[in-house]
């Protein structure tokens, strides 16, 4: 059993839990930080199901700045620190038809004013770069029965690509722990401690006449004390959250990957012209919001399919792949784009849960007496780990900005919750 006290409680080991606390310690080296997870390792938790993807290409200017410098730092953390991470600069591909293009040129041309690079391809030269893609269904009943859209134009993004989830949450802890910082695994928290702000020594306390605070957690190894707590626990955040009042302003939703090597998928790996790997960028179908990528650690490639309406909200504390998901439903799309998939099973499957804020699409850093709360982060808390740490060491100092790393400023209370100014975001995958 433990009973301690230290400065600074960080609940969660995951990628945006390690990122605050090696932050937060960075800023504070004479400060406790202890950072505390139910599982026996980092990241293990959802970090650990994540494709590893990232895009700096967003519609919302926030999720720009947050995803654009955290990318820059992921190339600081292997060039210059060290850590591989297995940085895969293959860019997305998004597909559109011509109607749908349409629709979006505002949405594009004000994210290329803002500085995002993006490139446009029209249909010949999708095909020349990906000769397995069908660009136009002609006459096909079927295709015309699911609703699919043909493929006019492609809009990649370079600043974009994948790495090694489990490498980037262990080297956030690797130099957390250089600094100093600590680490309890196999320690879950039962409950956040409120405490009166004045103690008057009366069983019951606080009362609602009190002002209160959080000080700490009660854990399954015994009470931890803290000046501050940092609630990072992704899709439970609501078990610790709503006990107490606060919103964590997210719900829980299942997402899976399939993971495919056939050698009848030999070509669709190899693409030309799009990026130095020559490798099958994240690559967005126009239908459905089936997306895939080329791992080229493994030489396979991986599926998944941000689904809306009509796939309930719901938390899963051991989240399983339903392999039906994958033959009765994206099978039907995705052989129409992609015929090589004719016939061929995943070889391997998982599932995880995003913590989808579904008012703005924009990740959440909001404080109370004692506590910094960091989550809602739909499915994008890797590609903006680092800028989000590094909001939440701004709020512990007081600061009304944070610096994002490369310089840049951003306003802490703009993602937070009372005075909250994020544009709702609309390219969503």
């Amino acid at each position: 059993m433990i009973d301690m006290d230290c400065d600074i409680l960080v609940v969660g080991a995951g990628v945006l839990g390690l990122s605050s606390a090696y932050h937060l310690k960075r800023r504070n080296p004479g400060k406790r930080v202890v950072v505390i997870d139910r599982y026996g390792g980092p990241g293990q938790g959802n970090s650990a199901k994540s494709e590893g993807a990232f895009r700096n290409v967003f519609t919302s200017e926030a999720n720009y700045l947050l995803t654009d410098s955290t990318i820059d730092w992921f190339s600081y953390l292997q060039d210059d620190l060290g850590h591989d991470l297995k940085l895969a600069d293959i860019g997305y591909l998004w597909l559109f038809s011509e109607a749908q293009h349409r629709r979006l040129r505002g949405a594009l041309d004000a994210m290329q004013r803002q500085g995002i690079e993006l490139r446009t391809f029209g249909r010949e030269g999708l095909k020349r770069m990906i000769p397995d893609l069908v660009t136009d269904f002609g006459d096909d009943e079927e295709a015309e029965l699911l609703g699919l859209e043909p493929v006019d134009v492609g809009i990649f993004g370079p600043k974009c690509g994948s790495l090694d989830a489990d490498a980037l949450v262990r080297s956030y802890e690797e130099e957390f722990i250089k600094l100093g910082g600590e680490v309890r695994y196999g320690t879950e928290v039962t409950g956040l401690i409120l405490r009166p702000e004045e103690e008057l020594g009366i069983p019951g306390e606080p009362f609602v006449w009190q002002e209160s605070r959080i000080a700490g957690a009660e854990t399954s190894r015994g009470p931890i004390r803290a000046e501050t707590t940092v609630v990072a626990t992704g899709v439970w955040s609501e078990r610790l959250l709503g006990p107490i009042g606060f919103d964590a302003m997210m719900r829980p939703k299942k997402r899976q990957l399939f993971v495919f090597k056939d050698p009848r998928l030999k070509g669709l790996l190899e693409v030309k012209d799009l990026n130095d790997s020559g490798a099958l960028p994240l690559m967005v179908l126009p239908t459905a919001g089936v997306y895939l990528k080329g791992e080229l650690t493994e030489g396979s490639l991986w599926l998944g399919c941000a689904d809306e309406l009509g796939r309930r909200f719901g938390l899963e504390e051991d989240p399983q792949p339903e392999e039906d998901y994958y033959t009765n439903n994206i099978y039907h799309v995705l052989v129409k784009y992609l015929p090589c998939f004719g016939d061929v099973r995943p070889v391997n499957m998982w599932a995880g849960q995003y913590a989808i804020n579904s008012f703005d699409g924009s990740p959440v850093v909001a404080p109370a007496p004692g506590m910094i709360y960091v989550g809602a982060a739909s499915g994008s808390g890797i590609m903006k780990s680092d800028a989000l740490g590094r909001i939440v060491a701004a709020f512990y100092g007081g600061e009304e900005e944070a610096e994002l790393y490369g310089g840049r400023r951003f306003r802490v209370a703009d993602i937070g919750v009372a005075a909250r100014n994020v544009e709702r975001e609309t390219f969503i995958i």
